[in-house]
């Protein structure tokens, strides 16, 4: 270790995340890189074999914290909770007031809020930062979603810039807002992440099933649509997946792997968060939700007997057109995954007092990160052209794309349920639309039965106050207490 700190930059945690956001540091002008891990054989393994990165190991804490130009500067890649917990106080017992420590895990934002309270208590300055695009995104430039207080945002920034992922020349970085604004924005974008994937995925099979289609024809769909609208990360990687054959037996891939998805959590917090919050993000909940029944295999065996209409009533005369028609579908239903989104990340502003920026954070999505995709400069138009945008699908540009859609988005979604065939981030993301197009919904008698039953009240059309019908009585109406 060198006598007189050299680092500008730290990173705790050298798995895959942690030790390829560190090569990406050492590799841009001007960072030098101090590294520490809990086992030291990860750190000598990183330092040896990349010696072209001029890293500064550390094999104790108090060895980080002296190799480290102030103010100290240290990201943490370790797993969240109570791993990310015991690496904070480590750093706060060698670091000293005005340094900084960023978790840059998938940190539940919540935790964040807390963690940077108490941080902060303790004279420190506390980042949460979403980091976005995989093992290949930390290594390359990422997308990146820093939270915490503005003073650190002073040292941090260019830091940052200098390996964020570039989108037309500008990095995919901003500074989200304080405390837990960063884990939110990311944790959405997950819940994004989640929607896209399910209907990528209820696409393929609805091609798959009404065609005939073998996965390496369908692959070529997929990759003429990403030259399209469609352009897209995850548009991409489908036609790689689909492409993909398994060495041992021949057959596609896609047809080995077992039908059972996976998830981390992130996927759930948005759809808890939105709840709480209040805010409709059906399309993200049904992805959610998808994986789960996936998962389910022994419900799934049993209910295998459960009567469905029969084998031959799903066919398709023209497969151009029934394709093109699932195009159609798929971008509509997307267009809603990313305005629900957008409305949960407004609302968790709202709620949290952050001060958010709607179309920066779709200008960071567009490189780097997995649900980057070409329609997000639309998204930023929509918002550069009117901030305050209630409603993200009703821009110009969106209402377009569902007027040529819906037909199709309809039609697709009668095929499923008349097939049997289960496409439920499509279907709720079309009952989503509707529900916002409609001039009256049913909630009108619903909010009846609650006053019958809670006598929960209610508000009338044409009168102002609040009101409730005496139902165990004479059943006239009486003026309440306003409730609202």
């Amino acid at each position: 270790m060198p006598d007189q700190p050299v680092a500008n930059i730290g990173v705790v945690g050298l798995a895959v995340m942690g030790s390829n956001l560190a090569r990406n540091l050492a590799s841009r002008e001007g960072n030098t890189v101090a590294v520490y891990n809990r086992s030291r054989s990860k750190t000598d393994e990183l330092v040896s074999t990349h010696p072209e990165a001029g890293f500064v190991p550390a094999f104790s804490y108090e060895e980080f914290a002296a190799s480290l130009q102030k103010p100290r500067t240290a990201i943490i890649m370790v797993k969240a909770g109570r791993p990310t917990d015991a690496v904070i106080e480590e750093l706060m017992n060698v670091f000293e007031p005005g340094d900084i420590i960023v978790d840059g895990g998938n940190s539940l934002f919540t935790d964040t809020i807390r963690r940077e309270k108490a941080v902060g208590e303790r004279g420190f300055n506390f980042v949460g930062m979403g980091v976005s695009g995989g093992e290949e995104g930390a290594l390359h430039g990422p997308s990146l979603m820093p939270g915490g207080p503005d003073a650190s945002w002073v040292t941090l920034g260019p830091i940052l810039r200098s390996i964020a992922a570039v989108a037309e020349g500008e990095p995919c970085v901003t500074h989200v807002g304080h405390d837990g604004a960063g884990h939110f924005v990311k944790m959405v974008h997950n819940g994004i992440e989640y929607a896209d994937m399910q209907l990528i995925a209820e696409a393929y099979d609805l091609i798959r099933r009404g065609t005939g289609k073998s996965p390496a024809e369908i692959a070529d769909i997929f990759a003429e649509w990403n030259r399209g609208e469609l352009e897209s990360y995850l548009i991409e990687i489908t036609a790689e997946v689909l492409r993909q054959n398994d060495a041992a037996t021949g057959l596609p891939l896609v047809d080995v792997i077992v039908d059972e998805a996976g998830a981390k959590g992130t996927g759930a917090w948005t759809v808890q968060t939105a709840l709480d919050l209040g805010v409709p993000v059906s399309g993200i909940a049904e992805a959610t939700f998808a994986r789960s029944l996936s998962s389910h295999r022994e419900q799934r065996d049993v209910a295998g007997s459960l009567p469905g209409p029969s084998e031959d009533s799903f066919t398709v005369e023209d497969v151009d057109a029934f394709v093109e028609q699932v195009r159609l579908a798929l971008y509509a239903s997307k267009i809603v995954a990313y305005s629900q989104g957008f409305d949960e990340i407004r609302a968790g502003a709202a709620q949290y007092g952050w001060n958010i920026d709607l179309g920066a954070i779709s200008k960071i999505w567009r490189a780097g990160c997995i649900i980057r995709a070409q329609f997000l400069n639309r998204i930023a138009d929509a918002y550069d052209a009117q901030p305050d945008l209630p409603v993200l699908l009703t821009a110009p540009y969106f209402v377009d794309a569902l007027t040529r859609a819906q037909d199709a988005w309809r039609k697709t979604v009668t095929i499923a349920a008349e097939a049997g065939i289960p496409a439920p981030a499509f279907s709720s993301s079309l009952a989503y639309y509707d529900g916002l197009r409609a001039e009256r919904l049913p909630a009108a008698l619903i909010q009846g039965q609650r006053d019958f039953f809670g006598a929960h009240t209610y508000r009338r059309t044409d009168a102002a106050g609040t009101f409730h019908t005496l139902w165990s009585g004479d059943r006239s109406e009486v003026e309440a207490e306003d409730t609202h």
